[in-house]
């Protein structure tokens, strides 16, 4: 996260890494591994429950008054290289192989008021699972 986005966001980054912690825990809180038919419904679940809490967090006072921020979230479930838990070293997905992954984004905005984070929620790999989150919000002018 750069400082431009830290300085910009509509709301504290503590808040925005709580929401988007718990968002990852409903979510994943039945998985027990990497499954192909479940991995969309995880991903819609946490964007959702992400872009929910953002715009709760952040709505006006006054009901007549626009919303003053537009908000994208994206959120990738990588499986891990490992996914036998009896081959990891010392039986731990931790302790396993991992795939190579890079995710990259880039906006043209207004640094004062628009910005991006990024997230990697730990709560996965003891399920052989990454995953890594971005939300990016605009500012309504």
């Amino acid at each position: 996260m750069t400082a431009e986005s830290a300085s910009a966001s509509p709301i504290p980054i503590e808040q925005l890494t709580k929401i988007t912690t718990e968002a990852c825990n409903d979510a994943l809180k039945d998985s027990k591994g990497y499954d192909h038919e479940s991995v969309g419904a995880w991903n819609s679940n946490i964007i959702n429950t992400i872009l929910k809490a953002l715009i709760t967090a952040t709505a006006p006072t006054e009901a007549s008054k626009p919303p003053p921020y537009r908000f994208t979230v994206n959120s990738t479930i990588v499986q891990q290289g490992v996914i036998d838990e009896s081959v990891a070293a010392g039986g731990a997905l931790s302790n396993a192989g991992k795939r190579g992954m890079h995710s990259a984004s880039g906006a043209f905005w207004d640094v004062n008021r628009d910005g991006m984070w990024t997230y990697k929620y730990t709560g996965a790999e003891e399920r052989g699972l990454d995953v890594v989150v971005c939300v990016t919000w605009f500012a309504v002018v």
